[in-house]
């Protein structure tokens, strides 16, 4: 069975209006619609680099006592727990690489491919 949800820690924190930090939370994993519905909102049509935002206020479900994550609590992260956040949705949206390795047709150096995620 794989784990849906994930406990984390962020490098700096949140800090609120009240000026309470806001570290640790949960993410869980994403599902088609969380990938795919973020690309009709107007922000990210207009910025893509908007996309990594609607993501994970989709997917991060909770933040210190933090009743709502929302677009804008994501957008005032520093960028540290921002670029930590990007990390743990790769991890925990990651593909298992099981199949077997490519062969480059010049070199013969065999290799996996690198996947590419939503999240960066």
């Amino acid at each position: 069975m794989f784990q849906t949800e994930i406990e984390f820690t962020l490098p700096l924190g949140y800090l609120d209006s009240d000026g309470t930090l806001h570290r640790d939370g949960v993410m869980r994993r994403a599902t088609a619609a969380d990938e795919i519905l973020p690309l009709k909102d107007p922000r990210v049509q207009q910025n893509p680099a908007y996309l990594i935002v609607i993501l994970l206020s989709r997917v991060v479900t909770r933040l210190g006592g933090i009743e709502q994550i929302t677009p804008k609590v994501i957008e005032s992260l520093y960028s540290t727990d921002l670029a930590h956040l990007q990390r743990l949705y790769n991890d925990v949206n990651r593909l298992e690489n099981d199949g077997p390795p490519l062969t480059c047709p010049k070199c013969a150096h065999a290799f996996q491919p690198e996947l590419v995620h939503p999240g960066g």
